[in-house]
């Protein structure tokens, strides 16, 4: 189900990119200029994209570990699932009205929920040793944890930073290459 739910995500995304209408006979002229203006909705699409197999590389770490599952579990994974679905609605917003600050934050604090309830997932499963395959030293745990605020921190400032600059804000979600990469790097040390 949580492959599926993915996918369709990934697929909806693409929906927001609409062939511009243009008269036949006008093409020719205006279809670079359309195909020119259209840079926002192809933007947003591949930053969503990239965001969302992201999530799904995670969702995937995490459940390679998980042998069992509880009713917790079940509903903690599918309200994950729920704003996974969701992301394709901020994304065509952020396509459509980029200059504009609360749609910056809905996408940015949209992305943030999703991240913290993929956390979620992690966070209750780390708790309970009788759900995973293997042992994992503290260390670890405490990495994996501190991952999981880094990108949701990240996404959080950068609503705050809307209210200043909201291309500055669009570009401090740069910053979350740099901190993921940064705690794999500090993740793989540790072991």
């Amino acid at each position: 189900m949580s492959d599926g739910v993915f996918a369709i995500a990934l697929t909806l995304l693409v929906l927001n990119i609409e062939v511009p209408e243009i008269p036949e006979d006008l093409v020719a002229q205006e279809l670079p200029g359309e195909l020119l203006a259209l840079w926002p909705k192809f933007l947003s699409y591949v930053l969503s994209f990239v965001v969302i197999l992201f999530y799904w590389t995670a969702h995937h770490s995490i459940f390679s570990i998980i042998k069992d599952y509880d009713r917790r579990l079940i509903w903690l994974n599918s309200l994950f699932l729920m704003f996974v679905a969701f992301l394709p609605f901020p994304t065509a917003l952020l396509g459509e009205y980029e200059d504009q600050q609360i749609v910056v934050a809905i996408y940015a604090g949209s992305l943030a929920i999703t991240r913290l309830l993929l956390s979620s997932v992690w966070w209750y499963v780390s708790g309970r040793p009788w759900l995973v395959s293997v042992d994992m030293d503290r260390r670890t745990m405490r990495v994996f944890s501190i991952r999981a605020w880094g990108v949701p921190l990240v996404l959080l400032v950068s609503i705050g930073i809307s209210f200043i600059s909201v291309t500055a804000a669009q570009y401090s979600w740069l910053l979350l290459v740099i901190v993921d990469f940064v705690l794999l790097r500090v993740l793989r040390q540790s072991r």
